[in-house]
Formats: C-alpha cells, sequence, structure tokens
C-alpha cells in the first residue's frame, strides 16, 4: 500500500498526488493508492494518518510524504514501523511556519483558517531528533525556495537519496521518480 500525504495548505488534488494516483491506476494498482484529505491541525492530521495505516499492515505500507506530508511520513516511519519516500519534506514546520502565523487558505479547496502557535505546537510535538534512516528514500532539489534541502540531507544522512541541482519546492524532476518510488514500495 502506498499513501500519499500532501503538505501544508494542500489536498489529494495536489499535482503530484494526482500524478502518483493515474501512474498507478495505469499500472492495475489504484485499489494499493490512497490519499487522504488532511486537517490543518496536526493532531486531527494524525488521527487520519494513523485511522488508514490501521487499515493496513504498517510493515506492507509505504508513506510518500511531500514537504509537511514528510514530516508526518516520518514520525510514523518511526513509530509504526513503516517505510516512507520523503518529497522536500519539512524538517523543523514548527519552526519555519511560524512566520505564517495568521489567516490561511488551501491552495486547493479555498478553506480559510488561521495558523496558530497551537499547530507549531503540534508539530512540535512530533518533532523527532533521530531517525533510522534505512526507512527512507529522499528526493530532493537544491533549487527548493521553501525549504533548505540541506536539513533534510543532514537529518536523514544514510538513508538513500537522489538529490538533483535546480528544480524548486515541487519537485520538478517528480515524475522520473515515479518507477523509483514504486520499486523502493515494492510494487514495481
Amino acid at each position: 500500500m502506498l499513501i500519499y500525504l500532501h503538505g501544508f495548505n494542500s489536498s489529494p488534488q495536489s499535482h503530484k498526488s494526482q500524478l502518483m494516483k493515474q501512474y498507478m491506476d495505469e499500472r492495475g494498482l489504484g485499489h494499493r493508492y490512497a490519499c487522504p484529505a488532511l486537517p490543518n491541525l496536526p493532531r486531527e492530521a494524525m488521527r487520519l494518518i494513523e485511522a488508514e495505516l490501521a487499515r493496513h499492515d504498517p510493515r506492507q505500507v509505504t508513506l510518500l510524504g511531500s514537504s509537511l506530508g514528510g514530516f508526518y511520513a516520518t514520525w510514523l516511519a518511526e513509530k509504526r514501523g513503516c517505510r516512507a519516500v520523503l518529497i522536500q519534506p519539512a524538517v523543523f514546520p514548527h519552526i519555519g511556519l511560524e512566520a505564517y502565523l495568521g489567516p490561511q487558505k488551501n491552495l486547493h479547496t479555498g478553506e480559510p483558517y488561521e495558523l496558530t502557535r497551537a499547530h507549531l505546537e503540534g508539530w512540535r510535538e512530533l518533532y523527532l531528533e533521530t531517525v533510522d534512516p534505512d526507512r527512507y528514500l529522499l528526493l530532493l532539489e537544491t533549487g527548493d525556495e521553501v525549504l533548505d534541502w540541506r536539513q533534510a540531507a543532514r537529518k536523514y544522512e544514510g538513508a538513500r537519496m537522489v538529490i538533483r541541482d535546480g528544480g524548486d519546492h515541487s519537485l520538478q524532476g517528480f515524475p522520473e521518480h515515479l518507477p523509483r518510488i514504486l520499486a523502493f514500495a515494492g510494487l514495481g
């Protein structure tokens, strides 16, 4: 099973989520793909993801987390024993997103909400200092204008990594990684 976890202010309608779904559908694997719509509150997002995980054997699940979804995927991989592919993962959302406190709007649904200190505290509670690098495949581009890719490269040192010069936070080279993602998940 491959469970895609979208990023901050994103949704299952994101380009990467839709591309991954289409790629798996074309290979007859659509039934092995899920992308829940994550609530903006960290505790609610984790409850929803945990409910999805409970439907599967965690050893048979690979999480595919983009940005903030990569942060969630890290906590779950370490606590539930699954593997994760991380796309430009947020390493310190409890610090980096402080600059965005205040009114927010989901980019796909248009849903407005207020980003508060409670969000930051929720992410701080999920922060893990160390990880088991064997659980991860990282996909990074050095041109990320939102997150410093070097933070992820340091945190996940020893993990399988593909680091490309240029690009941006959206991971422009995502389509070329689709076979690699399925292979890492044991689906390709």
